[in-house]
Formats: C-alpha cells, sequence, structure tokens
C-alpha cells in the first residue's frame, strides 16, 4: 500500500463536517478574536472570557476541542487542560446557565397535514418541476419520520444503498453515522404501511425522477433538472420550514432537521415503545442521547381537568 492509499484512509477517518467546523473555531480563535497557535493557557482563558456572554457554552467547549485537536496534531501541549481553562469554564457555566433549545416535534397529526397539503399539491401541478420537488420533500418527512434519521443521514443517504420494496418495507445502508464510531456501517429498516407510507414516497420519488444511483434527496433547477449532488445539510431547515409554512401549520419557524427526529421518539414512547427498542430502532448508544429527543409524559394527565 503506497502513501496515497493511506492518505486516503486517513482523510476517510476523518468527518468532513467535524473538520470544518474544527477549522472555523481556529480560524476564529485567530482572526476574530486575535490569538495565536501554539496558544497558553491564559490566552484560551482570556478567550472564553471574552465570549463567555456571547457565545453558548456548547459552542465554547467546541472550540476548546478544535484547540486541542490542533495543539495535540502538532506536538504541542495541549492548553485546553490547564487548570486556569478548567476554572474559567465552570465559572462560565454557573454564571451564564442556559437552558438547552430544542427543536419542535413534528407530531403525527402534522406529518399527515403536510403530507395532505404535498399530495394536493402534487394533483394540482401535473407534471413538471414543481411536482418533483413535492414528491421528493413528500419522501424526505416521511423517510425522515419514520426512520429517526438526523439531517446528515438524509443527505448522505444513496439509492445503491437502499432496498425498497412496494407492500413489504425497505432497508437503508449507511457506511458510517454518528452513532457508528467505528465506521462499520449501519443498516436501518422501515416499514411499509397503509398510511403514510415511507417506502411507496421513495419508490415514486426514484422513478419521477428516473434516479438509478447516488444521492437520494438532491436539489432541482426552475426547470426540473435534478442535481446530481446530495442537498447540503444547512438546506434542509429552510426546506421543511418552508414546507410547513406553505401547508399552514402554525410554528414552522421552530422546526428543524431535529424535529422528524424528535416526533419520531415522540411517537413511539407515546404509542408503548420502550427506551431499548427505541434506541436499537434509532440507533443510539447512549440513553442520555435518546432522552434528548423524547418528551416526559404529564405523570397529572389522568387527574386533570379539562378547561371549561
Amino acid at each position: 500500500m503506497d502513501t496515497d492509499d493511506i492518505d486516503r484512509y486517513l482523510d476517510a477517518a476523518n468527518r468532513s463536517n467535524t473538520n470544518r467546523s474544527y477549522q472555523g473555531a481556529l480560524r476564529h480563535f485567530e482572526v476574530e478574536w486575535g490569538g495565536f497557535l501554539p496558544a497558553t493557557p491564559d490566552s484560551v482563558a482570556r478567550y472564553l472570557a471574552h465570549y463567555a456572554d456571547s457565545l453558548a457554552i456548547n459552542t465554547l467547549q467546541q472550540r476548546l476541542a478544535a484547540l486541542a485537536k490542533w495543539h495535540n496534531e502538532q506536538g504541542f501541549a495541549d492548553p485546553t487542560k490547564a487548570p486556569i481553562v478548567r476554572k474559567v469554564l465552570k465559572g462560565i457555566r454557573t454564571l451564564h446557565p442556559a437552558q438547552e433549545k430544542q427543536a419542535r416535534p413534528i407530531q403525527l397529526e402534522q406529518l399527515r397535514s403536510l403530507v395532505d397539503w404535498l399530495d394536493s399539491q402534487i394533483a394540482d401541478v401535473g407534471i413538471g418541476p414543481a411536482s418533483l420537488r413535492y414528491r421528493r420533500d413528500k419522501a424526505l418527512v416521511l423517510l425522515g419520520f419514520w426512520r429517526g434519521f438526523r439531517g446528515d443521514e438524509l443527505t448522505r443517504l444513496c439509492i445503491e444503498h437502499v432496498k425498497a420494496v412496494a407492500g413489504e418495507g425497505m432497508s437503508c445502508f449507511l457506511p458510517f453515522s454518528k452513532g457508528d464510531r467505528q465506521a462499520h456501517g449501519m443498516t436501518f429498516r422501515a416499514p411499509a404501511l397503509l398510511s403514510l407510507c415511507p417506502v411507496d414516497a421513495y419508490l415514486d420519488w426514484i422513478a419521477a425522477a428516473k434516479l438509478t444511483d447516488g444521492p437520494v434527496f438532491r436539489a432541482i433547477d426552475r426547470w426540473g433538472n435534478v442535481g446530481t449532488e446530495g442537498l447540503h445539510i444547512n438546506s434542509l431547515i429552510p426546506l421543511l420550514r418552508s414546507l410547513l409554512d406553505d401547508a399552514a401549520i402554525p410554528h414552522a419557524d421552530e422546526y428543524t432537521s431535529h424535529s422528524l427526529r424528535r416526533g419520531f421518539a415522540n411517537w413511539a414512547t407515546g404509542s408503548g415503545w420502550d427506551m431499548k427498542t427505541l434506541m436499537e430502532y434509532v440507533g443510539w448508544r447512549d440513553v442520555h442521547s435518546a432522552m434528548r429527543y423524547v418528551e416526559a409524559a404529564d405523570p397529572f394527565a389522568s387527574v386533570r381537568q379539562p378547561n371549561e
């Protein structure tokens, strides 16, 4: 095996999204704040203090992770492990507590309203670019909901990794995902349903778009030309919010690409799924990660009096 092959596998081991995020963090430290690399513990502590009241604690932690990675890779001592940095970060958590903002989950009734609206649009517009977009969007929201996929999993899904049979079900293979740290690949299955069926929606979309391989979900231009690249992850939130708004579903601006995943998790627990079954289906390895997507049940619901 030559050096080029080794470099190729090393590159594949690094998550492209993570690399871009870390590069942005280093650029923020050096360019926007004016720091120097290699950094000292004192400079990192001052950097944290400077942005304590303007950046979320998760963002600051991500910046520290990027700085730590750079120093370790370059053979320098990691300044983020210094006691002064840890104490400053602890102080920021104390003085700037923040409740985690979660996406509004899409409930089954809202999913049904959205799909009914998409079906009505497909029937009205006939054949053309708009019809393709509505068919794509229908497949995207139904597969995203019933499979509990994250946005990046939807954008990376490829046709050659999907096996779908109408009336039976479908399997989706992802070569790597957030829950698959060793990149062994994971297969996810989705059922065929009598209504709101992700299998039928998927088959309808790829048939209408005449797709045989490559990304499942792609951009479509004004003339109806389907792109070759998958949708960008950053396009999913505005796409979903626009659909919900057009379908007259309230609070459209409070939904994100996580809303489909959260919606499914709440539907599953409300339908009697235990946490172990839900975790295995969605692919969660950590129960704490799973609980972030599940809303706690109202313990007084059975005795609460309805408003008159």
